[in-house]
């Protein structure tokens, strides 16, 4: 049996109307005539009635600015990368032409930080993005790459201050992210996401909030060592249908211990999750709670799906 090849010439014709575009990409109309005017491209043709109509390689340009611009690079730089990475006459960018593996992305990711060479940081992040989802990115390439730093902060090898730019890095990314994909107000059962008191260390609940937020859940994230009380106040007054709370480490266990009865009655779910839980499981048991999961993705799918399926019944006023 023959298969049909695909016609020379076929990634420039123009075929997709703006709003088929806007539908591909996400990217609005109106966007994507600034980008022309401002940019170069894309570079649409003009049917018999005015409209503009996109090419494939249009459509190609379109997502890999918005991967980039996802990843925090400036407008003009992302422009610019983009025009250089679709030139005709260019060769293709080395990460591609080697096909990476989400390994050899988190070792260039974690090269470029720790050389304080942000702008490449973000170019590479760019990259990344526009070749694996973004749930990959998180847990194959960003969590190692944020474990590695660690592990040589730990080992003397590098300075608390390269370890806090590298975290602030991601955190702001992480920060884009999670406003892209917030979900509008009045839209989707709510959880309320916080560090245990005690906790600053909060890349992980917020690589969590991004995932459920892409699966339909409104995520109020509260950030890092909220007290108890606090939260539990917080979330009666939001009528939370759930509540996330993170440990990494045993220095957050003892406060959280001491002022657990400030969640009683509280009426939605605990989830706990963090590097402490996945170290030790049965601890969500014994704080009164669910395990979460060992990583983002795995439990922001457990936790959408509880909160999907269970009704939708107001608690009562604080």
């Amino acid at each position: 049996m023959s298969t049909m090849s695909t016609p020379a010439g076929w990634s420039q014709t123009a075929m997709f109307t703006a709003s088929e575009v806007e539908a591909q990409t996400g990217v609005p109309a109106t966007t994507l005539r600034q980008w022309e005017r401002r940019y170069g491209f894309p570079h649409p043709e003009r049917n018999a009635s005015g409209y503009r109509l996109y090419s494939p390689q249009d459509v190609a340009a379109i997502q890999r600015m918005q991967a980039h611009l996802n990843a925090g690079v400036p407008a003009s730089r992302a422009a610019a990368l983009t025009c250089a990475e679709l030139a005709p006459d260019a060769a293709p960018p080395p990460d591609e032409r080697l096909g990476r593996t989400p390994a050899e992305w988190s070792a260039g990711l974690t090269q470029a930080l720790l050389a304080s060479d942000m702008d490449g940081a973000a170019a590479l992040l760019g990259q990344i993005h526009a070749q694996l989802p973004v749930e990959d990115v998180l847990t194959a390439v960003l969590s190692p790459t944020l474990v590695e730093i660690g592990q040589r902060w730990e080992r003397g090898e590098i300075t608390v201050a390269h370890e806090h730019q590298a975290s602030a890095f991601v955190r702001a990314r992480l920060s884009h992210l999670m406003e892209l994909a917030g979900v509008q107000e009045g839209f989707g059962p709510l959880a309320v996401a916080a560090c245990a008191p005690g906790e600053s260390h909060e890349l992980g609940l917020m690589m969590l909030t991004l995932a459920l937020r892409r699966r339909g859940v409104r995520v109020a994230y509260l950030g890092a060592n909220v007290p108890l009380g606090d939260l539990a106040v917080f979330a009666r007054l939001r009528r939370a249908r759930a509540v996330l709370l993170a440990l990494n480490g045993e220095w957050a266990l003892a406060a959280t211990r001491a002022h657990l009865h400030d969640l009683d009655g509280l009426g939605a779910p605990l989830f706990l999750g963090g590097a402490l839980l996945n170290a030790r499981p049965e601890l969500a048991a014994e704080l009164g709670g669910l395990y979460a999961g060992p990583d983002a993705p795995r439990a922001a799918q457990i936790i959408a799906a509880q909160l999907h399926r269970a009704p939708e019944e107001p608690q009562g006023d604080a």
